[in-house]
């Protein structure tokens, strides 16, 4: 299956997917199961996630 999310970054990921503000919220909450959830859903790989979780302390 092809990424439909190939060439953008996160934020764009977020934005397109509708997940922006959920995403926000989480991070607002420290809730990292569910930043990590967001992100996969957008499809980013467990190494592409680890480092943004790391960058925002969660």
């Amino acid at each position: 299956m092809k990424n439909k999310y190939a060439g953008m970054t996160v934020n764009e990921r977020l934005y397109v997917s509708g997940l922006m503000g959920e995403f926000d919220e989480a991070v607002e909450k420290k809730d990292a199961d569910k930043v990590r959830s967001i992100l996969e859903k957008v499809e980013l790989t467990e190494e592409s996630i680890k480092p943004i979780l790391e960058k925002l302390e969660l």
